[in-house]
């Protein structure tokens, strides 16, 4: 792992990124779920009641089971979550949709480290369109996995792609400081965070690599005034926890 705290991989939120997440039925009317006979978030469940060879595919909702999916993440069932999304990109015809599916399948598998198969969803999810807001989290999420798969150099790489394809994505501009930085380019890593701040991607995170990279410039006193705020902002975040 890096020595920065890195929060979770981006995943969607149904329906593409732009509209908020709202809660379902863990129990959807096209599955015919017995709750009395089926634990209804048990995975074998859901694999047998989704089989291509038991379901036709005009027999499923894929944008309902992708928020199968989403619901699975949010209660951290990652490989639940991991299975689902890939039966969502199995069974739609919509090739947003299955973009956004794969993409969701790196980040179910990035939260259980499996390095290997998260770049290789993000990659899938690349295939189809690389320019789309989807391609931006997927672009953005890549380098992180390669970068804790010790492809540094691509990691790099693909933190510029996301940047390119979305210069308003401020988790992409905080990636490619962050890469920056480690490559030894502190000035360039505190303009790529100062536009991940601007871009509302402010958090104890930014801050701190923020702080790193103006210690390398020399400016400690800038470097200070934000250790302290990193300070008072995870204070301030562990008081919510508690309470």
């Amino acid at each position: 792992m890096t020595d920065r705290e890195r929060e979770d991989h981006e995943f969607s939120e149904g329906q593409g990124f732009d509209d908020p997440y709202e809660g379902f039925d863990l129990e959807p009317p096209e599955f015919e779920v017995d709750p009395d006979k089926v634990d209804p978030v048990d995975s074998r469940v859901l694999t047998d009641m989704l089989d291509r060879r038991n379901v036709t595919s005009d027999a499923v909702d894929p944008e309902q089971l992708l928020d199968v999916g989403l619901e699975y993440m949010h209660i951290n069932r990652h490989e639940q979550a991991a299975e689902t999304f890939e039966r969502v990109a199995q069974f739609t015809e919509d090739e947003r949709l299955e973009q956004e599916a794969w993409t969701n399948k790196g980040a179910a598998h990035a939260q259980l480290e499996e390095w290997d198969a998260a770049i290789g969803a993000y990659k899938e999810a690349l295939d189809f369109d690389t320019e789309s807001d989807h391609a931006a989290t997927a672009e953005t999420n890549l380098a992180y996995a390669l970068w804790e798969s010790g492809r540094t150099e691509q990691a790099l790489e693909h933190a510029e792609r996301a940047v390119e394809i979305d210069p308003r994505f401020g988790e992409a501009w905080y990636n490619r400081g962050f890469f920056l930085l480690e490559r030894g380019l502190a000035e360039d890593a505190v303009e790529a965070f100062d536009n991940a701040i601007r871009l509302g991607f402010r958090n104890a995170d930014v801050l701190e690599e923020k702080a790193r990279a103006l210690e390398e410039l020399g400016e400690y006193d800038r470097a200070e005034e934000l250790a302290d705020e990193v300070e008072e902002l995870r204070d301030e975040a562990e008081q919510q926890l508690l309470e």
